[in-house]
């Protein structure tokens, strides 16, 4: 099963976390991230994100493959939002499930940092004032 996937529908963090844990499992640790109303001094009124699909999945499995060998780690996730988001809506998520929390709560900053700067997805903010503003990497 892919560990990293994009999705154009709500998804649900619960179903995801128990996919994850086991017997083994001391420590989990997640990341959600929301749409927020402002960025940058700016009001927010949504945002779309868009993906070159492919690439992203292929980036994204990489960047866990690379945090089950890089952390002490039993298993990790990851899920990206794309198309329209509201404001309060979950953009993305991971989950990291660990025998101990350090590697657990250390794999999942690194997961969000990495996928935030190599995965080739785009946000596109709609501001209060009417205008818009593309935003990658890291946005």
């Amino acid at each position: 099963m892919a560990r990293f996937r994009l999705s154009d529908t709500p998804f649900d963090t619960a179903t995801l976390r128990a996919r994850l844990l086991d017997a083994r499992v001391g420590g989990y640790a997640s990341f959600e991230g929301w749409v927020r109303d402002h960025n940058e001094g700016r009001a927010v009124a949504g945002l779309r994100y868009e993906a070159y699909a492919e690439l992203a999945q292929r980036e994204g499995e990489a960047i866990l493959s690379e945090a089950m060998s890089r952390f002490d780690v039993l298993d990790a996730a990851c899920v990206h939002r794309t198309g329209e988001l509201a404001i309060g809506e979950l953009a993305v998520w991971v989950g990291v499930a660990a025998a101990h929390r350090d590697a657990a709560f250390a794999a999942c900053r690194w997961i969000i940092d990495e996928v935030k700067a190599r995965v080739p997805i785009w946000k596109h903010e709609r501001y209060a004032d009417a205008e818009a503003a593309w935003l990658h990497p890291g946005g």
